[in-house]
């Protein structure tokens, strides 16, 4: 849907939200279940932010003076999350798995048909491995006190009659979603900067606007869909009830109605005076992601974290994205150069 207006109305009409999200589809039987869970998910990551912005001084270091990206920023965000995905208590195994999903590309749809297959070779193990666990998990549940990682939030928000494997489905899609949104968020920002600043000082931007300018220029996610409540016309066309009308973020963030220069990647939008135009990087409406603020501040932080005490430089890569149900940045190289100490007070002082 490319007029802005109607694909706004889609989005924030409470007309397309009496069901239930597309989001979690079928696997939740209402959407008061779907809140319940998406705020469970998102209290549980929200107290993590602390633990999150002490860890990534030392992942960012791991990743060495030259890191291969996008893969390293899903990473990074899983480096510094794994005790809120997964508490460590849970069984090695375990952690073994999902860490290895994580680096075998489990958190987007890959470009190539070599690393789907890859990936779809380590699912079968990995969903056995955490349905096994889960039915340990609901045993535990009526002693568990507050959720400990994102799987007790699924665990202690899903519906009585939930099964096992539905539990794991919700696990896994939540996971995917945390790692891969972020990480590939986390990608772009440090991409398009790069691009878009010569080598040498710091980029001239605020992190918040430019976190906030890529989300624009490249957001992740390519399509939001809303189910037609019943049989209407809409936009001079007719369609069924159940029918799902597609709303595109980066058509809506490149609107030239609605934006000054979209096409231009611009931090500096975002310190003008005016009101932006459409922007739904995690959608919008009643169905806007629980965790929209948390993800932003998990951006931010590993961007500032990466720029903390370096200079960032850009080989390779361009910002044509890659399309694969998800908006993937091309391959490209990152360079973290030592910074003098007067040019680290300069970048903490933005």
């Amino acid at each position: 849907m490319r007029d802005s207006d109607l694909a706004l109305s889609v989005l924030q009409d409470p007309a397309f939200h009496t069901g239930k999200s597309t989001f979690f589809g079928d696997m939740l039987p209402s959407r008061t279940a779907q809140t319940a869970l998406g705020r469970a998910v998102r209290n549980v990551m929200r107290a993590h932010l602390p633990a999150y912005r002490q860890r990534l001084p030392e992942a960012a270091a791991e990743l060495g003076p030259v890191s291969q990206w996008p893969q390293a920023g899903p990473w990074l965000v899983y480096r510094c999350t794994a005790d809120a995905l997964m508490h460590p208590d849970a069984p090695s195994e375990l952690h073994r798995l999902v860490a290895k999903a994580v680096k075998g590309g489990l958190t987007a749809r890959q470009p190539h048909m070599w690393q789907r297959a890859r990936v779809e070779a380590l699912r079968p193990a990995l969903l056995a491995t955490i349905t096994e666990h889960v039915r340990i998990r609901r045993t535990e549940a009526a002693t568990a006190g507050e959720p400990r990682d994102v799987l007790d939030a699924v665990v202690g928000a899903s519906p009585e009659g939930t099964t096992d494997r539905t539990m794991t489905d919700l696990y896994v899609l939540l996971l995917q979603s945390i790692v891969g949104n972020v990480g590939y968020a986390l990608a772009w920002s440090l991409l398009l900067a790069g691009l878009h600043h010569p080598p040498g000082p710091p980029w001239p931007w605020p992190t918040e606007s430019l976190v906030r300018e890529a989300a624009r220029y490249r957001p992740f996610v390519w399509m939001v869909g809303r189910p037609v409540p019943h049989a209407l016309e809409f936009g001079g066309l007719p369609f069924e009830r159940d029918t799902i009308l597609s709303v595109s973020p980066y058509l809506l963030h490149h609107d030239a109605h609605r934006w000054d220069r979209p096409e231009l990647f611009r931090p500096e939008r975002w310190d003008e005076p005016g009101e932006p135009g459409p922007y739904l990087p995690f959608s919008s409406g009643p169905f806007t992601c629980a965790g929209t603020a948390v993800a932003h501040s998990l951006i931010t932080e590993a961007v500032t974290a990466l720029a903390q005490g370096a200079r960032l430089t850009i080989g390779g890569g361009d910002a044509r994205p890659l399309v694969t149900g998800s908006v993937l940045p091309r391959p490209f190289t990152l360079r973290r150069t030592p910074t003098s100490a007067v040019e680290t007070q300069a970048t903490e002082g933005r």
